[in-house]
């Protein structure tokens, strides 16, 4: 079992915050309140010991990553490893932390934080730290903050190991505070929240190193972090932390909102040791193992398996962009170029629970989409698709790749807000989505199918859709990168507010017949868009002849 796929496992034990009875299989490490009043009072205050306060300022945060970026990478030495490689899946699941002892748990603070063990699938220490009015004080760990059975490796873990992460429980004003949790720290610098349908689903990260290049990808890792609490209801929780990686030092602030659904506020100040080849800004990391596009796709019983359906893109130049997922034959890696974007985000716009069948809630998984405080300049938003023969796997990746490229020395600042809500905000409510994309056998119903040719039927719902007559002069602009296209045409869907757009894509080219071909349509009313514009990459050994 890899890395990735044990923190998928936790995490999805994770998934259901608003039926987090499944906690009882994972490790639900919790932290005491602090000395000081102003943090909840005294009381649990036995459990939890902490450093000498320190002046704490975010400024001084980015100064010693400066520095750090000015010297060779020095990784962060796994405590007692022979505790942690003992403390595999099983046994990180039976640790638990009561809740009673949670930081924050009483006084002004609104959300209780909690903390996740070590283990063998998260052995590197995070230093956690309690910020109160500029100053900071270490949470120092003890193994007896902790409870395990009594043959738990756990137990045997040195005072001062330090945590895996930490996640924020719901404010304590709620009766079920103690089982309900919003967003979670856990793995690298990795990190996920709910959204307004109270599900956890697809993950964020700090930033990507090289990912998909053909080579080893970087994986940098959160070191300290510094938790200021929320003491307004509308407040958030501010988070600082330093994040370090062979090619890259950092320090970033993270503002955490807990709305309807959650809104995190980051900004990240990078200092590159190495150059980088593929900086990934903003990453989300999802699952798309299967959806109604392919018919048979995967040997399941189910009828769509998926974190996230779809790439949505609202360029610099205001153009609004529907991306379907893949599960390609290979790994394969999308680049849409662009300046100034307005936003972009991985998307589960698929909210009906007959086209999932499954008790983990898929059709409730969060959409997470990123808005630039400011100009990005020029770059792509680049889309990294992995092959997957399960749902176990984070096969999806999405980022922002500046143009400029990195070198040792280079230096980096990025602002924007996530927001993890089942919709995106600025919808863009003058055009209809893309709701549902199928591919089938090519020809004419009642003539013989002609072999190597594909059917292409796409759903649009929404904006002007619902208000179209039957005759309507919809038509569908299409653009094939080879091949050519026949049999269009669109229609009203019988009985729904939806229009769909069909057509058939041919192709003559047997020496490229492995290759994908990207595909580019939308509705259009005498020249004027009435849609967003849908893009495909097709993979002609999909669907057999």
């Amino acid at each position: 079992m890899t890395a990735t796929r044990a923190r998928r496992d936790l995490l999805k034990a994770l998934s259901g915050a608003a039926a987090l009875a499944s906690l009882s299989m994972v490790a639900r490490p919790v932290l005491s309140q602090t000395n000081d009043a102003k943090t909840g009072g005294t009381a649990g205050n036995e459990a939890l010991s902490l450093g000498p306060p320190k002046p704490f300022v975010f400024e001084d945060l980015v100064a010693a990553a400066r520095e750090s970026a000015s010297k060779p990478y020095e990784p962060v030495p796994p405590p007692a490893p022979e505790v942690t490689e003992r403390i595999d899946y099983s046994e990180h699941g039976a640790i638990r932390f009561p809740p009673e002892k949670a930081m924050f748990k009483t006084g002004e603070a609104h959300y209780p934080a909690t903390f996740f063990h070590l283990g063998k699938w998260f052995p590197t220490p995070v230093n956690m730290h309690v910020l109160v009015d500029g100053m900071a004080h270490e949470v120092l760990y003890r193994s007896d903050y902790f409870d395990a059975p009594d043959d738990n490796p756990a137990h045997d873990m040195p005072d001062g190991s330090g945590f895996a992460g930490f996640r924020l429980h719901e404010d304590k004003a709620r009766a079920d505070w103690k089982t309900q949790d919003w967003i979670a720290f856990l793995g690298a610098s990795y990190f996920r929240a709910i959204g307004d349908e109270g599900q956890y689903g697809l993950s964020a990260r700090a930033l990507a190193i090289d990912t998909a290049i053909g080579g080893p990808e970087e994986f940098p890792a959160f070191t300290n972090v510094y938790i200021q609490p929320a003491r307004g209801e509308n407040d958030p929780v501010r988070i600082h932390a330093t994040v370090e990686g062979p090619s890259v030092a950092g320090a970033c602030r993270f503002d955490l909102f807990r709305t309807s659904g959650v809104e995190v506020d980051v900004d990240i100040r990078l200092f590159f040791r190495q150059p980088v080849e593929r900086l990934g800004i903003a990453p989300l990391t999802s699952m798309y193992w299967f959806s109604e596009t392919i018919s048979g796709a995967a040997d399941d019983w189910r009828p769509e398996v998926h974190d996230s359906d779809g790439l949505s893109l609202w360029t610099g130049g205001g153009e609004r962009i529907w991306r379907p997922l893949n599960n390609p034959p290979r790994t394969t890696v999308s680049s849409f170029l662009d300046s100034g974007p307005r936003g972009f985000g991985l998307l589960q716009r698929d909210r009906r629970v007959l086209h999932y069948l499954d008790g983990v809630r898929y059709h409730r998984r969060p959409s997470l989409w990123i808005e630039p405080h400011s100009d990005w300049g020029a770059g792509s938003v680049q889309l990294v698709e992995i092959p997957t023969d399960d749902e176990i796997h984070d096969n999806i990746v999405a980022f922002w790749v500046p143009e400029e490229r990195i070198e040792r020395g280079s230096e980096a600042r990025f602002g924007y807000r996530m927001y993890w809500y089942a919709e995106p905000p600025h919808q863009a409510d003058a055009l209809g989505r893309c709701v549902a994309t199928r591919l089938g056998r090519g020809g004419e119903p009642g003539r013989k199918r002609p072999k190597g040719v594909r059917k292409f039927v796409i759903d649009f719902a929404g904006g002007p859709i619902g208000d179209l007559k039957g005759d309507a002069p919809v038509e569908v602009a299409i653009e094939a990168s080879r091949g050519g296209v026949s049999y269009i045409f669109t229609e009203p869907v019988p009985e729904v507010p939806r229009w769909r757009a069909q057509f058939d894509l041919h192709l003559d080219d047997a020496g490229q017949a492995t290759e994908p071909v990207d595909l580019r349509a939308y509705l259009h009313i005498d020249g004027e868009p009435i849609t967003e514009t849908w893009l495909y990459q097709y993979w002609p050994e999909e669907v057999s002849g």
